[in-house]
């Protein structure tokens, strides 16, 4: 298996943010460039702080939304095309102050926090520079998913703010409730912000794939046909405030009715009038600039200069390795006629590892995941000396937006534990989960994965759990898989180290049908077609695998491209070490790093080596 060559990765240099004046904030808003730690630490506070009020959503999720920030707890962001520009002259103006700093008086750490904050606005503003589209990389909630189209199915606010106000929005006292009726308000505008983009990008264009459209128009007018008071933006609100002074279900049945109908009618329009010119073309080569804009996309996913045909040449690299470690467990099954992509399928129709598809074999599905939390607790120890909390919970994807939503996703909770982190997992269809490829899942999404991994950002400075790079965040979680394996949590379970080893090759296959779809303008049913055959997985999940490519270009390329990173800092860690080698120590300094470009990560374990080899002898 090749392993992805250092010199691609994309070269950082530091320097500092100085920020814009803003309220409670002017003392860190100096003219002159940090040159020492202490003013850098006053300016990253501040640039934290613009962040939140850019993207209030986050303060939400993080649980900072009270004490002197509560006013964010009353708004979302600013989705019209006037916002949209605004947060690009902030990210270009912040951009050009970096070059004036002077990083010589700068400490290892302070260096390492200018380096990440820099790289995160070099991606935004080099996105930004296309006329089209969400550029989403200073967006803690939704950084991973830059998207060339404002809404789609799985995109856009329709399909990320109710859940949002349902699941993260506390409510617990009037003042609570009102601010979430004020984000009512936000929301409708957000939609009909989003709608002037829709209009804008295609005048120039920009139209989704047919294929999309088509899911994104059914999902919104289902969701549009049921009565206004049962919306869950509606029964939430009325449900936790029932014992609050206001009426605020009423008051949200009428925002909703005068105010979120029109603009979802609104929008419907439009994606309708789109649709009639929308083709099936399924890359981003079809669009102005198009093969400039993937080659950026693949830049942000995965913090390297990696080309499309590398990327793609990865990917099948890496799936016949995989295939060599799956065909002797498939024998050993008394499975050995067929590719193992024949033979997983054949596996996967087996009614011996299927649950129901009813709420009582959804249900059994969620407690079999709560279960495997509990055995990986168990099995920390061994690969981490410092430990959080990991605090979770583990829901089903809401009904109304599944359709359009990825298989399994997830994030950590608030800073400072009042909620805890959301693990999701989509159960449309429980044929799209035999039970071996459950274990997995939980281990990439909740412990110690995603959910994991976002609890260890928090120790840092606040800047540093605003920002998040896709390669580091997705190839952790593939990293949080193969720990698992070799914890031991597969020892006694043949089934589940299929059900592993097929979730390293369906990350290498969308190497390959991500570059496939827009570099070698596949279409989206050749796309379906190879990744089903290659992977044996069920046809209706990957269909929904390949629009999501389709929406989100470059993303589903960080998994495996960090993945392979971690791997090969690993190895030359192992190295370097020798005797002093410890997985724990290791492991520790990885995900303690918190979010970072694949580069800086090789820098830090480069500091774990040499501080290793400075602790004498053993």
């Amino acid at each position: 298996m090749r392993q992805v060559n250092r010199r691609h990765f994309l070269a950082t240099t530091g320097s500092v943010l100085a920020l814009r004046t803003i309220p409670g904030w002017a003392a860190t808003a100096a003219t002159a460039p940090a040159t020492d730690d202490r003013a850098l630490e006053r300016l990253l506070a501040g640039i934290a702080e613009e962040l939140l009020v850019e993207y209030p959503e986050n303060a939400t999720a993080l649980g900072l939304d009270k004490g002197d920030r509560a006013r964010l707890k009353s708004s979302l962001t600013d989705r019209s095309p006037e916002g949209n520009s605004r947060r690009a002259a902030t990210a270009a103006a912040r951009l050009a102050r970096l070059n004036a700093v002077d990083r010589s008086r700068l400490g290892t750490a302070a260096t390492l926090d200018l380096d990440v904050v820099r790289t995160a606005h070099e991606l935004v503003v080099e996105g930004y520079r296309f006329p089209f589209g969400d550029v989403a990389g200073l967006n803690q909630n939704w950084s991973y998913r830059n998207t060339p189209y404002a809404v789609s199915q799985g995109t856009g606010a329709f399909a990320e703010i109710p859940d949002l106000l349902d699941s993260l929005h506390i409510v617990e006292t009037s003042a609570d409730a009102d601010a979430y009726l004020a984000r009512l308000e936000a929301y409708a505008a957000a939609i009909d912000g989003e709608t002037a983009r829709l209009a804008h990008d295609g005048s120039i264009g920009v139209v989704a794939p047919s294929f999309l459209l088509d899911k994104t128009l059914r999902q919104m007018t289902a969701a549009r046909a049921l009565p206004v008071a049962q919306w869950n933006i509606v029964t939430s609100l009325a449900r936790r405030s029932a014992a609050l002074a206001g009426d605020h279900g009423r008051r949200a049945a009428a925002i909703a009715t005068e105010k979120v109908a029109p603009a979802l009618d609104r929008q419907i329009a439009e994606l309708t009038r789109l649709r009639t010119r929308a083709t099936g073309d399924a890359g981003v080569w079809k669009l102005p600039d198009g093969d400039a804009y993937y080659a950026w996309a693949l830049r942000a996913g995965t913090t390297s200069r990696l080309t499309p045909e590398e990327v793609h040449q990865l990917g099948l690299e890496q799936l016949r390795a995989l295939s060599a470690r799956m065909d002797p467990l498939l024998r050993a099954q008394g499975l050995t006629k067929g590719t193992v992509g024949e033979r997983m399928a054949a596996l996967g129709k087996d009614k011996r590892f299927l649950y129901p598809n009813t709420d009582a074999g959804r249900a059994e599905i969620l407690a079999y995941l709560n279960g495997r939390v509990a055995d990986m607790r168990q099995r920390l120890p061994r690969a981490f000396a410092t430990r959080v909390r990991g605090d979770l919970v583990i829901k089903r994807v809401p009904p109304e937006i599944q359709d359009g939503m990825p298989g399994g996703y997830a994030a950590a909770g608030a800073i400072d534990g009042s909620t805890p982190g959301n693990y999701y997992i989509n159960l449309r269809d429980t044929a799209n989960w035999p039970r071996y490829s459950l274990p997995t899942l939980t281990y990439h999404e909740g412990i110690p994965g995603h959910i994991w991994q976002g609890e260890y950002s928090y120790r840092l400075p606040l800047i540093r759990s605003l920002l998040a790079f896709n390669a580091y965040s997705e190839g952790w979680a593939l990293y949080a898989e193969q720990l698992a394996d070799e914890l031991d949590a597969y020892e006694d379970d043949p089934m589940g180290k299929l059900g592993y080893l097929q979730s390293l090759s369906y990350r290498a296959c969308r190497l390959v049908v991500d570059s496939g779809l827009h570099a070698k303008r596949w279409t989206r049913d050749r796309a379906i077609q190879w990744f089903a055959a290659t992977n044996g997985s069920p046809v209706d999940d990957v269909s929904s695998e390949v629009d999501r490519y389709c929406a989100w270009p470059g993303q589903a390329c960080g998994y495996k491209v960090g993945h392979s990173e971690i791997n090969r800092l690993r190895d030359k860690a192992r190295a370097a070490l020798g005797p002093r080698y410890d997985l724990r120590a290791f492991d520790d300094a990885v995900v303690k790093a918190g979010g970072v470009p694949l580069t800086l990560l090789e820098q830090i374990i480069d500091a774990h080596i040499a501080a290793r080899k400075g602790k004498g002898k053993i």
